[in-house]
Order: structure tokens, then C-alpha cells, then sequence
């Protein structure tokens, strides 16, 4: 019998996964044979040094980009191999995102672009979406903005939105792109302890891709990237302890 993702208490996984742009000697391998699973309801972060491969590694997992070998798993469904019209409806479906840039589009109001992934899979939400939705525009402090465009909110107020977004749908696995890196620190903190709290209380998976130690402090768990290869596997881990890592992966490179 296959032991599947959902019985390792993971919501998604990769498996000897590689990546490698271009060919010949110019080649760039950005991923070597990495085998790593994400757990359900934990909040993880995935660290290194500038070229260690650690957006790459979000974007093949998040099915954004095709691995060169190796397989990738959302929930018990492989992505590897998927065309790229399935790929569009696991991300619209299964997989949320919060970025940066907030990526909000400045015509819609705050419900309209938390309801964006609805209305791009042409429905509505059902009863108990619509009453998820309100608690997470409640919980997220947007209930007196919900009608307020992205240009009269604040960037912590936009970050917020973008949550709301990501967990609306209530996806396998989210992914944070630097999601503090457009942030003051004390909003930045507020956004963390969001996504930890989405984590914790929601049940939520969550993958967030930063090189902020303060901001890699909040996740329950820590992987390290180096070369393409994760090199350490740590649980949650106070800043100044990921800052020496860090340094020291910094001066091995």
C-alpha cells in the first residue's frame, strides 16, 4: 500500500527534487535533490543566503515553476507533471499567497479582493465560506474598511487584506513571500504574529520565505537552505540563534 502525504501528516512535500536553468557548463542548479515535507497546522520558514535557492524551492512547491526532476506533492495529489491549466486551478483552489507587494488590485474595495479567489473559479462562497470569511475580516481588524479601497488603507492594512485573501478559501498550504520586507518593524510584527496565529488557531499550513531572522523567530519551525540543499532542520528558534547560523552560512558561501 502507498503511504500518502495525508498519512504522513504533511499537506505538502517534494521528493529528490532538483532544478536547473539553462544547459553546459553555464548551467545554474538552484535545487539538488531535496526531500522535505511541509506539516499540517505549522508555521514554517525557509531561510539562506542569497542564492541558496529558497524562492526557487516556494515556487517550484507552490507549482509556479516545473521541477527538473523529483516530484512534488500538494496534499496527496502530484503536481510534477501537471499542464499548466491544471496547475492554475490547484493554485486557485488549494494554494494561497501573501506577497511583499501585497498584490491587491486597486480597483476592488477590501471584500472584493478577498473574494478575488472565488470570483476568478466563477462562483460564490457557500454559507460557511461566507461565515469564515466575516470571522477573518473580524479577526483581521478590516470589518470597518471593508468598503475602502487599497489606496485609502494602510500597508499594515493591505498586508492584512492579503491574509484574508490567502486564507479565505482555506488552502492546503499558504506561501509568504517576504511578507514583512514592505513593512515598518512594529507592523511587520503584527503581520507575523498573524500568520502564527493562522497557523495555531486555524489549523493553517503556512510556508514563508524570508532572510529576517526577527521574522523567521515567529514560525514553529526553520529550514536552512545552502547550495540548492536544506543543511539544518530546526524547530522554533530565538533571532539572535538564527543570526549566527545565518552569519556562519554567510562566511561558508
Amino acid at each position: 500500500m502507498q503511504i500518502t502525504t495525508t498519512d504522513l501528516g504533511l499537506v505538502a512535500r517534494v521528493t529528490h527534487l532538483s532544478k536547473q536553468f539553462g544547459e553546459g557548463p553555464g548551467a545554474v542548479r538552484a535545487l539538488d535533490d531535496i526531500s522535505i515535507g511541509i506539516r499540517r497546522g505549522e508555521f514554517t520558514a525557509i531561510m539562506g543566503p542569497s542564492g541558496s535557492g529558497k524562492s526557487t524551492m516556494m515556487h517550484v512547491m507552490a507549482g509556479l515553476d516545473s521541477p527538473t526532476s523529483g516530484e512534488v506533492w500538494i496534499g496527496d495529489t502530484e503536481i510534477s507533471r501537471m499542464r499548466d491549466a491544471e496547475l492554475t486551478l490547484i493554485r486557485r483552489r488549494r494554494v494561497g499567497f501573501v506577497f511583499q507587494s501585497f498584490n491587491l488590485v486597486p480597483t476592488l474595495d477590501v471584500r472584493g479582493n478577498i473574494l478575488l479567489p472565488f470570483e476568478l473559479d466563477g462562483r460564490r462562497p457557500t454559507a460557511d465560506e461566507s461565515v469564515w470569511i466575516e470571522h477573518l475580516t473580524q479577526s483581521l481588524g478590516l470589518t470597518s474598511r471593508i468598503t475602502h479601497r487599497p489606496h485609502e488603507l494602510s500597508g499594515g492594512q493591505q498586508q492584512r487584506v492579503a491574509i484574508a485573501r490567502a486564507l479565505a478559501t482555506r488552502p492546503d498550504l499558504v506561501f509568504a513571500d517576504e511578507p514583512t520586507g514592505s513593512l515598518d518593524s512594529r507592523t511587520g510584527r503584527e503581520v507575523l504574529a498573524l500568520l502564527a496565529t493562522a497557523a495555531r488557531d486555524y489549523d493553517q499550513s503556512i510556508a514563508m520565505v524570508t532572510h529576517d531572522p526577527i521574522a523567521a523567530s515567529h514560525a514553529d519551525r526553520i529550514l536552512f537552505l545552502a547550495d540548492g540543499r536544506i543543511v539544518d532542520d530546526r524547530g522554533a528558534t530565538a533571532a539572535e540563534d538564527i543570526s549566527r547560523i545565518m552569519l556562519g552560512m554567510e562566511a561558508a558561501a
